[in-house]
């Protein structure tokens, strides 16, 4: 109940409210002290009045009676500048304070009576004010503090319950319209989200928007447009799923057709018909394209790459072992191999998976400079920086074709050389992407193509 937003709410509300009543009730007790005092001044005066009506000669039980009634132990009244005491007890104690409440600003007001709530000892204090109705200059009385915050913490007592009341009736009514106009339009957004959850393919369960509120209304809106395209991406996706069942299966058959067709060829490369050996490698190569389209395509149907295994591993060794298997797999010598590395570089990364970029990279490079006929330099550069760690891949190539820059790293689409796939970018690219990192092409032109990977200080040490 608590943890919810209704319940926070609610005690929020409690809170502000009791504050705000904190702030009320700070001059509201002032003031009760102010008329209380200004109450026994009149009543003061009116005792005196008594006993000026019968020209200053009353009983002493009478003016003890009058002193009780007011609540006060003496009356000073000042008349035409004298001074004269109209009314005393017997006995008055040693006076611990004065008060004058003419012209008494509010601040001296709340402070007095916030010390006198304070104040738990006896003390006699006199009251300096103005008589009603003009009936001389000032009227003072001394009386005793007890009474008067007796009746200051009993009235305190009040303003604090009737607060209290009002505090939990507004926070209950707070509550209940929070639930009914804020948190019940939340519940069912998200037990739309639960139902849309167990069935993201059925359109039925797409919610829609019918909150009152702006914000929610809006944040309703934008959960319909996602789950809209959520809805679509999962059809479209079980529909590609099935087109790459069929590809699978039309490739694996096919596959098999062209081994076939390629021992045939083999074959016919012993025939001694000058046009069969002319055509022969040709179309043993063809077969072999196809036939390596075939194992691609199906590769990479059944490919899913696992996560990366992180571990530290020396790049530099990465790096060698790349180029030393591209130098045993060729013989020729037309391709040269450069590796320029920092010493100890040390990467939080799968080798194995970083491995297969690079050569891949590395492959691709030579397999463009051997299609020139001509001479190359493949390099390797790895350094590192405050954000991460930088990987260079560089050759003296002819450069990629505009065909190949358009859906570089797209499977099937971005081959580079004719009769490629095109998947060996987009796997590695995949990869990259896998560390958390990036692989992009920073540079191709005539004078040779440069394609950078970048991993971030969080997948590195």
């Amino acid at each position: 109940m608590l943890n919810s937003l209704s319940g926070r709410f609610l005690i929020l509300t409690v809170i502000f409210v009791m504050l705000a009543e904190v702030f009320i009730f700070v001059p509201s007790i002032a003031r009760f002290r102010e008329d209380y005092l200004l109450n026994r001044l009149e009543r003061a005066q009116i005792a005196s009045l008594a006993l000026l009506a019968n020209e200053g000669m009353i009983e002493d039980d009478l003016e003890a009676e009058l002193l009780e009634n007011a609540e006060v132990l003496n009356v000073v009244l000042r008349r035409d500048e004298i001074r004269q005491l109209v009314l005393s007890a017997d006995v008055i104690p040693p006076i611990s304070a004065s008060y004058d409440l003419r012209d008494a600003p509010a601040s001296i007001l709340i402070r007095d009576a916030m010390m006198r709530l304070l104040t738990r000892e006896e003390q006699t204090i006199r009251v300096i004010g103005a008589p009603v109705r003009e009936a001389g200059l000032l009227i003072e009385v001394t009386m005793h503090s007890y009474m008067l915050r007796d009746a200051m913490i009993d009235y305190g007592l009040r303003i604090l319950w009737l607060s209290a009341a009002i505090s939990v009736f507004t926070a209950a009514l707070l509550f209940l319209a929070v639930r009914r106009l804020l948190v019940t339009p939340i519940k069912r957004v998200m037990r739309h989200m639960t139902e849309y959850a167990e069935a993201p393919e059925d359109a039925t369960r797409i919610i829609e928007p019918q909150a009152g509120i702006t914000e929610l209304h809006e944040a309703e809106t934008a959960l319909q447009s996602l789950e809209t395209q959520l809805t679509g991406a999962l059809k479209q996706r079980e529909r590609l799923a099935q087109l790459g069942e069929a590809v699978a299966k039309i490739s694996h058959d096919l596959r098999n057709i062209l081994t076939v067709a390629t021992l045939m060829a083999d074959r016919l490369e012993g025939s001694e018909d000058p046009t069969v050996k002319r055509i022969t490698p040709k179309l043993v190569n063809s077969l072999s394209r196809a036939v390596n389209l075939c194992e691609g395509t199906l590769a990479f149907g059944r490919a899913e790459e696992p996560p990366p295994a992180l571990d530290r591993v020396d790049l530099g060794c990465v790096i060698s072992d790349v180029i030393e298997n591209e130098r045993i797999e060729i013989s020729e010598d037309a391709v040269s191999y450069a590796a320029e590395v920092e010493d100890a570089l040390l990467v939080r990364c799968d080798s194995e998976q970083i491995y297969r970029v690079l050569s891949n990279l590395v492959r691709n490079a030579r397999q463009a400079i051997l299609a020139t006929g001509k001479g190359g330099t493949i390099s390797i550069k790895a350094h590192s920086n405050e954000e991460g760690w930088m990987i260079q891949v560089a050759d003296t190539g002819p450069g990629l074709p505009k065909k190949a820059l358009d859906h570089l790293f797209t499977p099937f689409q971005g081959g580079a050389r004719a009769g490629g796939s095109g998947l060996g970018l987009a796997i590695a690219a995949e990869l990259i992407r896998g560390h958390g990192g990036k692989l992009e092409l920073s540079e191709t032109g005539p004078e040779g193509t440069r394609f950078e990977i970048y991993l971030p200080s969080g997948a590195a040490s």
